[in-house]
């Protein structure tokens, strides 16, 4: 493991966190339900889908989007349309996730999964139809050129695809019940959660037109920010308290996942989440925004409890 410094800043934003994620989440919360009630037809599926969307969620990935965009000068308008997309994605893949014939999960943030409060084929369905408005909301924005759009929807579906988000998800279930190493659970993890949040960083510092030099800084932070947070999941499901993470604590020795505290200890584990909290931090400086709400949010998504 590289020797990094500690932090060569100091936080000095004067932002109330938690009023910034609470007046954040509302914004796309109303944007989501909006768009979903606009896109579809009233009905069983549209309930499917407002009932996915409307499950609670930190919404963290367009929030990280937004404020990274913020961070290099644009406005939240020019980035909501992709912020709100990029939550669709995400959503369609926790309800496929919990599906029988993957995770198997029956609770998702304390509520029942969408497959137990309809059925296998209606989630299947309101993850599908997710899936697809998330590109069309992209290309029918108004605030972003048409280049802009081509771009980030692009960047979007890489992200999130067969070499993005559902490799990662296939790999993780390939080394289920078997040994494997850091490097290839580092692996496994930059892509099934690191390419979406890497994704809400780079989408967000080319909505704000950053420089080509900046985008390599934010690339490294958003790629340590994916691992961030996976370690700090894996922690939580020795540590956290159920009620708050709103499944079991045990789930992944229950169902035989490979983890970071597994591999390294819990303490390992921790150590090694420090090391790339340090990472994006400096990746922050380098790119000239660790002044902004962004350095907030990795503290937070590295002692989050939920």
């Amino acid at each position: 493991m590289e020797n990094l410094s500690p932090s060569l800043f100091r936080r000095t934003s004067k932002l109330d966190l938690q009023q910034y994620l609470l007046e954040k989440r509302n914004l796309i919360n109303h944007q989501l339900q909006s768009l979903v009630r606009d896109y579809s037809f009233p009905g069983r599926l549209q309930d499917a889908m407002h009932y996915s969307i409307e499950a609670g969620g930190k919404r963290l990935r367009p929030i990280l989007l937004l404020a990274t965009a913020e961070a290099f000068g644009a406005n939240e308008q020019k980035a909501l349309a992709v912020a709100s997309g990029l939550e669709m994605i995400h959503t369609y893949s926790l309800i496929h996730d919990d599906l029988p014939s993957m995770d198997d999960d029956d609770m998702r943030r304390g509520m029942p999964t969408s497959h137990k409060k309809f059925d296998e084929a209606t989630a299947i369905l309101a993850g599908d139809a997710l899936l697809t408005l998330s590109s069309q909301v992209i290309a029918e924005d108004t605030e972003l050129t048409a280049e802009q759009r081509i771009h980030l929807i692009r960047e979007l579906s890489k992200a999130s695809g067969a070499r993005g988000m559902v490799e990662g998800q296939m790999l993780d279930m390939q080394s289920e019940n078997r040994e494997i190493t850091l490097e290839e659970l580092e692996y496994v993890h930059r892509n099934k959660t690191g390419r979406l949040l890497n994704f809400a960083v780079m989408a967000g510092a080319y909505i704000g037109d950053a420089s080509l030099e900046d985008m390599v800084e934010m690339e490294k932070m958003g790629e340590a920010l994916g691992l961030i947070f996976q370690i700090q999941d894996d922690i939580l499901d020795i540590t956290g308290d159920a009620d708050k993470i709103g499944k079991p604590v045990g789930s992944d020795e229950g169902n035989h996942k490979s983890t970071y505290p597994k591999l390294l200890g819990l303490d390992g584990a921790k150590e090694q989440k420090e090391y790339y909290v340090r990472v994006a931090e400096q990746s922050l400086e380098k790119a000239g925004v660790n002044e902004s709400v962004l350095s907030e949010l990795i503290d937070y998504l590295s002692r989050r409890d939920h």
